[in-house]
């Protein structure tokens, strides 16, 4: 084994993109983490280092406008770029064997739209985190005006906090807050702000802002283009679900069953939409039970 390496990823567009790099000398497959909407590589943090002791080889890496990445000068954050940022990152690993994809959220998005840029034998295996083509309007809508409130930031880490907690309730609050430096940056004036781009959410989701009646068109031909995608999907394929998330619900699952008929599920109870830290324990035992099972 080796210790956690930085890499620096060059896109097609020129964007560089953050990436932690954790090498095993085994011969499992790489496992390829992508992080939601406003999060970045260390949310990954806890699960990259324990499918490491586990004897994959990780890479977690930041999506353009996101945590130590490049913003977009010209704020492209759409899904079919996000999804080209990914078969980059997949051509600069150098592995034998298709890696294993996990994707929570927006990188569940980015995975399946990168199936329509690319073969689907690129991957040895799908994770799809609390995501799927349908979503529950609400849910996606709650998570969109979350990252767009505070534009001006916060005085505190504390402050912080309290705005984090009141979105998760039912995740206890850190005592301590440090490790929110991870998705906030001080500001010279000394507010501290969170880490991405804030022409993410106004250049590709300004939609879900407005009801449901006027926000449909486009947020069925997001869902109409990662259906395309799903069908596409040919790996072994596991889809983990918050029992509390807001995002999906049984009928969005019935349906990503029916456009990937031989996918897996999973639920994870006391969980919402960030699977991974609402109970890493449980989130990490349903990837590595399925990938064990998968013998990858």
């Amino acid at each position: 084994m080796t210790s956690l390496v930085r890499h620096r990823i060059r896109t097609g567009d020129g964007i560089t993109l953050a990436a932690d790099y954790y090498h095993h000398d085994g011969n499992r497959r790489v496992v390829l983490l992508l992080h939601g909407g406003g999060q970045n590589r260390h949310a990954w943090s806890t699960s990259a280092a324990r499918l490491h002791a586990r004897g994959y080889t990780v890479v977690a890496y930041d999506t353009r406008g996101h945590g130590d990445s490049d913003w977009d000068p010209a704020g492209r954050y759409d899904v079919e770029r996000l999804a080209s940022d990914l078969v980059a990152v997949r051509d600069h690993i150098s592995t034998d064997t298709p890696p294993v994809v996990v994707g929570a959220s927006l990188g569940g998005m980015t995975i399946l739209a990168a199936h329509l840029l690319a073969p689907p034998d690129l991957w040895g295996a799908v994770v799809l985190v609390d995501i799927t083509p349908r979503l529950e309007f609400q849910g996606a809508q709650r998570v969109v005006s979350f990252m767009a409130a505070h534009p001006e930031g916060f005085r505190t880490l504390d402050d912080a906090a309290e705005v984090i907690a009141a979105y998760n309730p039912h995740r206890a609050r850190p005592a301590n807050v440090d490790g929110l430096r991870k998705v906030l940056r001080q500001r010279h004036d000394g507010r501290w702000i969170w880490r991405w781009d804030p022409a993410f959410v106004h250049s590709n989701f300004e939609f879900l802002h407005d009801e449901p009646a006027s926000g449909t068109s486009q947020f069925d031909a997001i869902g109409a283009l990662l259906s395309d995608g799903a069908r596409r999907v040919t790996a072994p394929t596991l889809l983990v679900r918050g029992l509390l998330s807001d995002v999906l619900s049984q009928e969005t699952v019935d349906d990503f069953l029916r456009l990937v008929p031989h996918a897996e599920t999973v639920d994870v109870s006391g969980t919402g939409h960030m699977i991974a830290g609402d109970d890493n324990d449980a989130f990490t035992a349903a990837v590595t039970n399925f990938l064990d099972r998968c013998s990858l």
